[in-house]
């Protein structure tokens, strides 16, 4: 038997069969192109979106996976945090199969799917939990920058987040600001690898706070500001993949050392990184780098599973049905809100 996971808590329409914590499938509609004239992620398009997408994608990830209907043993969807439209389509889609093959239904929460996304290792992918140990998570995507400390297998306690701009929105509103396209992470990822990340100083917001928090916004005024007070800059290449690498630097270096720091306060010897952000070569390296000067291990999701998608969601929902204890409920409605700080006491 099978288990079938849904995720549309934003803008990616993805359906993934799981069987034994092995990945069978992991089929992924992204609407980017659909995004890209607005600069942004339109939350009814998306909705509307994701209901067209829904049964082919379904389709694709049951014939993919070689799993008819009736072998699917139980049914798993996004919950929340995300966009409530987006959220529901997903949620009332996964619902409506379970009722109809009367199998159980699990909701689950996206972040905390992120938080175990690290330990889906291989091709094909696999949970593997066997080498779990406590760590520090990092979390950082679009939407949301945040730290973990996962005690145990389910069984984590929050440390901090932004208080305002997250790190990939970071990325894309001071790649906006340049003229760059949607999404504007990826794009100034590579502009940065021909730059110099020392040309322009911008600062690095609560970087020497000792709280666990972070904040964004400021760095993105400053670029504006900056941008305002030398327009030509836009119009030379050099210096634009120069504006790229310094702000890619001041957004990495905050991440880096904020995880280390809570890594040591912890006393853990391992770090963990998830989300669309962990796709960032930079912060990849730097992670790598830091861990390695510490002796602490770590583990990066692997790129495929770093932006939303399916697979982790019925990994971690296998993970909990497995172990007992957790609700399974046909009526559970979208908690658009959710904190991971409710999740995992």
């Amino acid at each position: 038997m099978a288990l079938l996971a849904f995720e549309t808590s934003c803008d990616e329409t993805s359906v993934a069969v799981i069987r034994d914590g092995r990945v069978l499938s992991n089929c992924v509609s992204s609407q980017i192109k659909l995004h890209e004239e607005y600069g942004g992620v339109v939350p009814e398009l998306a909705a509307r979106e994701h209901l067209r997408n829904l049964p082919a994608v379904a389709s694709k990830a049951l014939e993919a996976a070689s799993v008819t209907p009736d072998q699917i043993s139980a049914v798993a969807a996004t919950r929340g945090p995300g966009l409530p439209s987006a959220l529901m389509a997903g949620l009332k889609a996964a619902q409506a199969f379970a009722f109809m093959v009367r199998r159980p239904f699990i909701g689950i929460h996206h972040h905390e799917a992120h938080l175990y996304s690290p330990w889906i290792q291989g091709q094909p992918p696999v949970g593997d939990f066997s080498g779990f140990e406590p760590n520090v998570s990092l979390i950082v995507s679009g939407g949301h920058t945040m730290l973990m400390h996962v005690r145990a297998e389910l069984d984590h306690v929050f440390l901090g987040s932004t208080v305002d701009d997250a790190a990939g929105e970071c990325f894309d509103k001071t790649g906006k600001l340049m003229g760059l396209a949607y999404p504007a992470g990826p794009v100034i990822d590579r502009l940065a690898g021909e730059g110099n990340a020392k040309a322009f100083a911008f600062p690095r917001p609560m970087i020497h706070e000792p709280h666990h928090d972070f904040s964004f916004s400021g760095l993105k005024t400053s670029v504006r500001y900056f941008i305002r007070d030398h327009p030509e800059i836009l119009d030379n290449g050099g210096a634009v993949r120069d504006l790229c690498a310094s702000v890619q630097a001041a957004i990495v270096e905050v991440l880096v050392e904020k995880t280390m720091r809570a890594a040591k306060e912890c006393r853990v010897g391992c770090v963990t990184a998830s989300g669309g952000v962990t796709c960032n070569r930079e912060l990849r390296m730097r992670l790598e780098e830091a861990c390695r000067r510490r002796g602490i291990k770590l583990r990066l999701a692997d790129k495929g599973l770093c932006t939303d998608n399916a697979a982790m969601i019925g990994i971690l929902a296998e993970r909990k049905l497995s172990r007992g204890g957790f609700e399974t409920d046909l009526d559970a409605e979208i908690v658009p809100n959710w904190s991971l700080e409710e999740v995992g006491k």
